[in-house]
């Protein structure tokens, strides 16, 4: 089994690494059998290829069996015309990867910013909705109809609505088999309409799961009152974008958030927050998200290939990052600890293998 690894942009290269001494550590003691390809994207393959992705390494990425993919600074970028692609939504919609997976959850012990701990899960649909660069089959969506007027469209599909309401009832049924549905579909009548009715259809498939739904202004009020009542919440690509980080950062912190992009036969781990450029190169990062993702590839690729150890590998990684965040001393600074990114890292890497 060979994944690529692609670092990206400012931290991006120290969280990988730190990801990686992870990942790598596992993988020889547990003989998992994986292998390693990296490569270049973003600001360096800019500037040594013209592009932050080349068309030869997109056409090379469906040969594996998943990518572990940086962050990028895609604010600085020059336009795509001149080779500034934005590779993560880029490739989102170019591989299909459709289902964002974004769990939130308090480490154990700690639950700063609420009042109880809590575990949930946003499944964040991310091909369609108010994303000018992803929803044409060419051009974009975000127009100027004169110099003073702007108009933004989106596309919302039957198919894509009830194919991300499928995967997090799926999901569900691993877990609490409570789905939450979040839309504006009291204004947005047709195209939050048509994703709450998919929603709907699709849990009729699922008998034992119990449905409901929150409008997500309201959501955003429960998340912050009372994070603990939900379990697995699907939404549509803009709303599970804020409403992510809000969960993250009531978990902790927004570094501590693992997250995936998922297809049917390709999934890409992917720390959920940026490229933070303010503290690149200074080992100051918190690499945790980047673990997280990547365990979350070695279960997503568990399940899919039927292999209980991949399964295990990726329980075992999670199960490190929480005994070292116990320990505020073997924490990054951002959460009270004095160890650098490298030495985090290193720290999960031994207790992934104990």
């Amino acid at each position: 089994m060979k994944l690529i690894v692609l670092p990206g942009d400012c931290i991006g290269p120290e969280i990988t690494d730190a990801a990686m001494a992870v990942l790598s550590a596992v993988n020889g003691a547990r003989g998992l059998g994986l292998a390693f390809d990296h490569d270049i994207v973003g600001l360096e393959s800019l500037e040594k290829h013209g592009s932050t992705l080349r068309e030869g390494l997109i056409a090379r990425l469906p040969s594996y069996d998943g990518i572990i993919l940086g962050p990028n600074h895609g604010a600085i970028y020059p336009p795509a015309s001149e080779g500034g692609i934005n590779y993560s939504a880029y490739l989102r919609t170019k591989l299909d990867l459709y289902a964002n997976i974004r769990p939130a959850r308090t480490p154990p012990g700690k639950h700063p910013h609420t009042a109880n701990p809590f575990d949930l899960i946003i499944v964040r649909e991310l091909t369609e909705g108010h994303y000018a660069d992803r929803n044409m089959h060419e051009g974009v969506a975000d127009l100027m109809v004169t110099p003073d007027v702007a108009v933004s469209l989106r596309k919302v599909t039957r198919f894509a609505c009830e194919r991300i309401a499928r995967r997090a009832c799926e999901l569900a049924m691993t877990r609490d088999k409570r789905v939450t549905v979040v839309h504006k579909a009291n204004v947005l009548k047709r195209g939050d309409g048509l994703f709450l009715e998919s929603a709907r259809a699709v849990a009729k498939e699922f008998p034992e799961i119990t449905m409901d739904d929150v409008i997500v202004d309201a959501m955003a009020a429960w998340l912050v009152r009372a994070p603990e009542r939900f379990d697995v919440v699907v939404t549509g690509n803009l709303y599970g974008d804020i409403l992510s980080d809000l969960a993250a950062e009531l978990s902790g912190s927004l570094g501590l958030a693992g997250s995936i992009m998922a297809g049917d036969d390709l999934c890409a781990a992917q720390a959920q927050h940026g490229a933070a450029p303010d503290i690149a190169g200074q080992d100051k990062a918190n690499p945790t998200s980047m673990i997280l993702s990547v365990a979350m590839l070695l279960e997503w690729l568990g399940a899919r290939r039927g292999r209980a150890d991949l399964t295990q590998a990726a329980s075992a990684m999670t199960k490190a990052v929480d005994q070292v965040l116990a320990d505020t001393a073997r924490c990054t600074a951002d959460m009270g600890g004095s160890n650098g990114t490298a030495a985090f890292g290193a720290a999960v890497a031994r207790e992934a293998i104990q």
